[in-house]
């Protein structure tokens, strides 16, 4: 008897993710340009979307642990509150050797989903205002529109106040 070919996934690791679960998303393209200083706020004029809609994915290092924020662009992270977010003491950005090998993924292009090692996330609370918002889908120049609780359930995320303007 013939094995069956494997069938290939197609798409990014974030991607393959949503679908195997079924969840509802949208995949948003655009061109990458390498010289941009902000790539969430480049998606966010790319796509035509407010920037307090696309958030960007950032890895902090709380008391050890390497833990997963998700802030709007717009925004920068409180390291102080996401430290409080996950009852630790002390926040500060990971080492982005580090995040890429344990998330899978190059920076600006790091998704809160699919990841490599399932880090804990906490997804600031200004999500919930919106119906949907837009995450990296796992590379540079794609993004995936979802709506924020479906997000928050599938990373098993904390929602809390994590950012600031």
């Amino acid at each position: 008897m013939a094995k069956k070919p494997k069938k290939q996934a197609n798409g990014t690791p974030a991607t393959v993710a949503l679908t195997a679960v079924g969840t509802p998303f949208t995949v948003h393209a655009y061109d990458h340009d390498p010289a941009s200083p902000s790539y969430g706020e480049e998606a966010a004029e790319a796509l035509g979307v407010s920037p307090d809609r696309v958030f960007k994915t950032l890895v902090a290092d709380v008391d050890g642990e390497l833990t997963v924020a998700v802030v709007p662009v717009a925004g920068q992270l409180d390291l102080k509150a996401l430290a409080a977010a996950v009852g630790g003491k002390r926040a500060t950005m990971a080492d982005p050797a580090a995040a890429e090998r344990t998330t899978g993924y190059v920076r600006g292009g790091i998704s809160p989903l699919g990841q490599r090692k399932r880090l804990r996330t906490v997804l600031d609370a200004s999500a919930s205002e919106h119906d949907t918002i837009c995450v990296s889908a796992g590379r540079r120049g794609l993004e995936v529109e979802l709506a924020p609780s479906d997000l928050a359930a599938l990373t098993d995320a904390v929602l809390a106040p994590i950012g600031r303007a």
